[in-house]
């Protein structure tokens, strides 16, 4: 062995954490009640949206409960993008009476909403407090199960939880350890019924997680490794999913890729999409999905050049085929924008509504967000702004 060999394997270390215990199966929903007696909880909390309520989903939920003894309410006040205010009021609910339990049914809309009240009903304050990086006190006592709807946020086994500061344009998020749901119950039948739109935005922010993990300036050999597998499944499957829901199989992919893409980015986080996404989503209100999917070609175009080997990789997991490394890396932005074209998502900002008079202060604000400094080529606001240009 060289003595550079014997220095890059002296330098190789890392660590990795997933606080979330993960059962992941068709069907697996249907064990929720023997999930929460094994928690030793006895009233359940319930937090979905109005969507989720009205498809139906929550009646298969609540007869496990039923069947397993359990109280439970179901509490729907749950909006996308949820603000601190709405987040302060489910922690006063929860409060008031008395749950032991909190059980989170959704996107990421409800489990983020979910994760926030548990935090402020077991610390205190509002969740405002807690903005910023490992500033929860105390691990909560409260049980938290998320389960998601969607595939897409990987929400239900990650540390972060992001809210909206309507008041000042902005999204908030909390990132601690103490955020991440005791038990990730991920039950792809449950996402049968997702209406193609959502399937396209949400699948793409699981495409999203994945590439921006990989590229992240905090990746690791083992959320790589969790990444690449995610940005392949998730693009083996996504065009299928969005085209014929009822495709169990492409359900089973998307929902095991998204699962994948949210272990990844727990522990190599995001970068440049996801720090203008936000800003995107807090001045404009354009959802989360949506803004991704927009921005997603355009930063794997800009972050190429920096990390030219890992773009070469993302456009061979998604298909492509190409003599030699720089040739594959010039195709990792098309490949993506062809997916995004495929799955039937906007493709400027102006077909959202985002005027043009505000990409100055989107570009701005883009700066505000803690992802920013790991995306692996530092970009300065003019180059967001021209990126922005370029989209509109």
């Amino acid at each position: 062995m060289s003595l550079s060999q014997q220095v890059t394997l002296i330098d190789f270390e890392f660590s990795f954490h997933l606080p979330s215990f993960i059962e992941f199966g068709y069907g697996k929903a249907s064990r929720l009640g023997e999930r929460i007696l094994q928690l030793g909880a006895g009233k359940v909390f319930l937090v979905a949206d109005k969507g989720v309520e009205s498809a139906g989903i929550l009646n298969r939920l609540t007869e496990s409960l039923q069947s397993s003894g359990l109280q439970y309410d179901i509490y729907t006040d749950v909006e996308p993008d949820p603000s601190l205010e709405t987040i302060n009021r489910g922690a006063k609910v929860f409060k008031a009476n008395r749950y032991d339990c909190i059980v989170a049914v959704g996107g990421g809309s409800p489990i983020d909403a979910a994760k926030g009240i548990r935090v402020v009903a077991s610390n205190g304050g509002s969740i405002g407090d807690y903005a910023g990086v490992n500033r929860i006190p105390a691990a909560p006592a409260i049980p938290l199960i998320a389960i998601p709807t969607t595939s897409g946020t990987g929400s239900e086994v990650t540390i972060f939880g992001v809210y909206s500061d309507w008041h000042n344009n902005v999204k908030v998020t909390v990132t601690s350890q103490h955020m991440a749901p005791a038990l990730a119950l991920v039950d792809p039948e449950l996402t049968v019924s997702l209406p193609a739109k959502m399937t396209a935005a949400t699948g793409i922010d699981a495409l999203a997680h994945g590439i921006e993990t990989f590229f992240s300036l905090r990746s690791r050999p083992a959320s790589d490794a969790l990444a690449m597998e995610a940005i392949s499944v998730v693009n083996a499957n996504l065009r299928r999913a969005v085209s014929d829901g009822s495709d169990i199989d492409a359900r089973i992919g998307m929902s095991h890729g998204s699962l994948l893409a949210g272990m990844a980015f727990n522990n190599g986080f995001l970068g440049l999409a996801h720090a203008i996404g936000s800003a995107l989503s807090g001045h404009c209100h354009v959802p989360h999905g949506i803004a991704i999917g927009l921005l997603l070609p355009h930063v794997v175009e800009f972050n190429s050049p920096a990390r030219p080997e890992k773009a070469a990789k993302i456009a061979e997991l998604m298909g492509v085929t190409a003599d030699g490394t720089a040739e594959l890396a010039e195709e990792a932005a098309p490949a993506v924008a062809q997916l995004v074209q495929d799955i039937g998502l906007p493709t400027r900002l102006r077909e959202v509504g985002v005027p043009e008079e505000k990409l100055a202060d989107i570009a701005q604000d883009s700066f505000k967000s803690g992802m920013m400094k790991f995306n692996p080529r530092q970009p300065s606001q003019s180059e967001v702004l021209d990126l922005l240009k370029r989209m509109f």
